[in-house]
């Protein structure tokens, strides 16, 4: 694209459904039919990377993983699986063992299609087959110190699918535009005229509303929250975010954003914060990365404008909130109780 004039890009929209979610390419190209060759090469890469790393796939690489881990035996593993592994293994630790990809045996309690928490002598015989910490990776070594393991790369595969999307269309010459999978949002570039991407932060409480936006030049974005996946039980919300260490989901956030250069680090950042709960945003503050948190009785903390001062906004006008492409300055928000405003 060296030379053509900003104003002279075309707009290239591109949705596909893919690792379980709505997913978005949106570019600006030189013309429509170079922008939808890049479009189709970025889905490729993304559908390739679930096809590796899907846990419903009897033939993926991560289902011949884990049936080594079952055994308690040890594995050669690939250069990229192994770097999703060593990735896994540095957040696992940087956490405090509250990202942990060990932790996907506990669905064999968990039902969140039905109607009935598990008892907790049902977890209690789970829990010994979780911790990463029993898994070591020594080069492309991959071993499990405990028989009955698995790994679960569903908070990691999609993050990395959506950086490995963006930095395709970058080396084929596409210097704006995003790649969205779900709530997963990686950028390439700011916008023509150099400003930011716009992004809205969806309030877990209210869908239709918004609790802030982040401007993002580039790099990522990742959001985790109780309200993606969940149980309702007398009242009571049991989210699919479970705690490695006691098997139960966690209760006190309400969703978590985390902005970094890539989705990969956003992703596990977010995840880890829902899991420690109070603590999340302040755990957040000191790895030295922007958020937005959202507890459970939605009170809002972290780093962007609304969660620095505490302010709720309301969506009221303009484009879906739920798109990445929703640019706050073609919409209005207000502060409740307040005059609209444009951020």
């Amino acid at each position: 694209m060296t030379g053509v004039a900003p104003s002279s890009l075309v707009r290239v929209v591109h949705r596909f459904f893919a690792t379980g979610s709505d997913c978005e390419l949106y570019l600006h190209a030189e013309t429509a039919d170079f922008g939808g060759e890049v479009a189709n090469a970025a889905e490729a890469e993304v559908r390739r990377i679930e096809a590796r790393f899907s846990r419903f796939r009897p033939d993926s690489a991560l289902s011949q993983i884990n049936q080594i881990a079952a055994k308690g035996g040890t594995v050669i593993v690939d250069a990229e699986t192994a770097f999703l592994l060593r990735h896994a293994l540095a957040c696992h630790a940087r956490s405090d063992g509250a990202f942990d990809i060990t932790s996907g045996v506990l669905r064999a309690a968990w039902n969140f299609s039905g109607w009935r928490a598990p008892e907790q002598y049902e977890i209690d015989a789970l829990l010994p087959r979780i911790g990463l910490g029993k898994v070591t990776l020594s080069e492309n070594r991959l071993s499990f110190g405990y028989p009955a393991m698995e790994l679960d790369f569903g908070g990691v595969a999609k993050e990395y699918a959506a950086d490995r999307a963006a930095e395709l269309c970058a080396g084929l010459g596409i210097r704006v535009g995003f790649v969205r999978l779900a709530g997963d949002i990686r950028t390439i570039g700011p916008l023509p005229d150099g400003l930011p991407w716009r992004i809205g932060i969806r309030d877990p409480q209210a869908p239709d509303a918004l609790i802030g936006t982040v401007a993002l030049h580039n790099g990522a974005l990742a959001t985790s929250g109780d309200y993606e996946r969940f149980i309702e039980i007398d009242g009571r919300r049991y989210c699919h975010i479970l705690d490695p260490v006691t098997g139960w989901p966690c209760r006190r956030l309400a969703s978590v954003t985390v902005i970094a250069p890539s989705c990969l680090i956003a992703g596990s950042l977010a995840t880890a914060a829902m899991v420690k709960g109070n603590t999340g945003s302040s755990w957040l503050q000191r790895q030295g990365v922007r958020h937005l948190a959202v507890d459970s009785q939605g009170g809002i903390s972290g780093t962007e404008p609304a969660g620095a001062a505490g302010v709720r906004w309301k969506y009221s006008a303009g484009p879906s909130p739920h798109s990445p492409g929703f640019r706050p300055v073609a919409a209005s928000l207000r502060r409740i109780g307040q005059p609209a405003v444009k951020p």
